[in-house]
């Protein structure tokens, strides 16, 4: 009843500032190039030049395909540093300095690596959401009880035994809370490589509307950005609720 309850009233506040949006525009006489209706931004879907499906199809592509690979890749090295402090101490400082570069100084040489595509886009996105990732999961696998790990010793268990009961269900708060940090990057990583250089998606098409201002088009474009953002940061949530019980989640 409590979830439902706050779904509703996110809803209602969502609603009512999409009211308010059509109200005040509609009030104030707003040119559509500046600032479009929500009624004026919805009639955009039906136009075929725009070619909404395909171009959601590729930029959700390189969203999840740049997330999945940022959590795994964070995850899989979250848990070598954890065995091994030596290789901590070399690479992490690294991965650090690494995660300084602006990505978007990175889109041109990955145009000029990879070509233009999806594969480049996914890099990018890839590249922003799995830094922290790494970082929060490594947190959190090195926060054990001591309790816990002097019991596990007393008792003889194995390294494995110790990463599978103890380590890894301890860290998982903290894998999903990297997890919903690096689905809001990934969505912010797949538009800047498709804003540097790109032939379908959805920022590529805000770039191809903007020389005419067809400011209802470039909305739409964001709407559906935000729309597959909200999607992929609920689907870790319902992961989240499968897998972490709720007293021990991070907010």
């Amino acid at each position: 009843m409590r979830s439902a309850r706050t779904f509703a009233i996110i809803l209602v506040v969502h609603v009512a500032v999409i009211v308010l949006w059509q109200v005040l525009v509609d009030a104030f006489h707003v040119p559509k190039f500046v600032l479009p209706s929500p009624l004026a931004t919805i009639a955009t879907l039906g136009y075929a030049k725009y070619a909404w499906l395909s171009n959601l199809a590729v930029t959700a592509v390189e969203i999840l395909g740049g997330f999945a690979l940022g959590a795994f890749v964070g995850v899989a090295l979250a848990v070598v540093f954890c065995w091994s402090p030596l290789v901590s101490l070399l690479l992490l400082p690294l991965f650090v300095t690494l995660n300084m570069i602006p990505k978007v100084a990175l889109g041109p040489l990955f145009i000029v690596w990879f070509s233009y595509g999806i594969f480049p886009n996914i890099l990018i996105a890839f590249s922003i959401c799995f830094f922290p990732i790494l970082l929060t999961t490594a947190r959190g696998l090195t926060e054990v009880e001591p309790d816990l790990l002097d019991l596990v010793k007393s008792l003889r268990g194995s390294r494995w035994t110790l990463f599978r009961k103890i380590q890894l269900p301890g860290a998982l708060p903290y894998v999903f809370s990297g997890m919903k940090v690096g689905a809001i990057l990934a969505v912010a990583g797949a538009i800047v490589g498709e804003f540097i250089a790109s032939e379908r998606g959805l920022g590529y098409l805000m770039i191809q509307v903007q020389s005419s201002l067809d400011t209802p088009a470039m909305v739409m474009a964001v709407v559906l950005l935000t729309l597959l953002g909200v999607a992929l940061y609920g689907l870790v949530l319902g992961l989240e609720r499968l897998f972490v019980v709720r007293d021990v989640r991070l907010q």
